[in-house]
């Protein structure tokens, strides 16, 4: 059912309201990324693929054919839980929207945490 004129002016009022508010968090919000469709059924399918060859692996004692399915249902997960594949703006090492000078940390993951609590304090002095 769409939404009425009156609806749709409030909605997008709110919505500028909320970039007018914060716009880190709008452009969060914006920024999601969706849901790949294929990667997500190719990973349902290898991962139920995977679960068959397990089963059967139990019903009839070929052990091969269990690790086998393991192994396929792993990958199937691994599939529709991975992200794009791309290098483009939001691959590793491109500059964030945090402020001025804010990029991702050539270091591991303890100090990208460390960066992102020392900038969460450094908003909240604000």
């Amino acid at each position: 059912m769409p939404l009425s004129e009156y609806e749709q002016r409030m909605l997008q009022q709110m919505e500028q309201q909320l970039r007018s508010d914060d716009p880190r968090l709008a452009s969060t919000l914006a920024d999601k990324p969706h849901a790949n469709v294929r990667r997500l059924s190719l990973g349902a399918l290898l991962f139920l693929l995977g679960l068959g060859g397990l089963v059967g692996g139990v019903a009839i004692p070929q052990i091969w054919l269990g690790v086998l399915g393991f192994l396929a249902m792993l990958g199937g997960v691994m599939l529709a839980m991975s992200g794009p594949r791309g290098g483009g703006a939001r691959g590793r090492g491109a500059k964030r929207s945090g402020g001025p000078g804010a990029t991702a940390s050539p270091g591991g993951f303890m100090q990208r945490q460390e960066d992102k609590w020392n900038r969460r304090n450094e908003d909240r002095g604000r």
